[in-house]
């Protein structure tokens, strides 16, 4: 019998640009005060603003809290999950 893999659910709970939970998040890639990188159920989820700051982490559950200035959220399809957070970077602005 085939397995069917199904996507678990993947939410973005976001106020005033401000502050932002997230759920359905499988890694955390990388993040300073300019950008955070997730990985997400969806894809890579890539947060672009200023002064952002991870406040909770929970991968047991999938949740992530971030506060600071949000100017972007952008996805994109996640070819390889041994590709590095850098090549995905390159892809993203080519």
């Amino acid at each position: 019998m085939e397995e069917q893999k199904t996507a678990k659910s993947h939410k973005i709970l976001l106020s005033n640009r401000k502050s932002g939970n997230f759920t359905g998040v499988v890694d955390v890639l990388s993040f300073d005060v300019g950008e955070i990188l997730l990985e997400t159920e969806q894809g890579m989820l890539m947060i672009k603003g200023n002064d952002l700051h991870v406040n909770r982490l929970t991968l047991e559950k999938g949740e992530v809290d971030i506060a600071g200035r949000i100017d972007s959220l952008a996805y994109s399809e996640m070819k390889s999950p041994q590709k590095s957070a850098q090549s995905l970077l390159g892809r993203l602005f080519k």
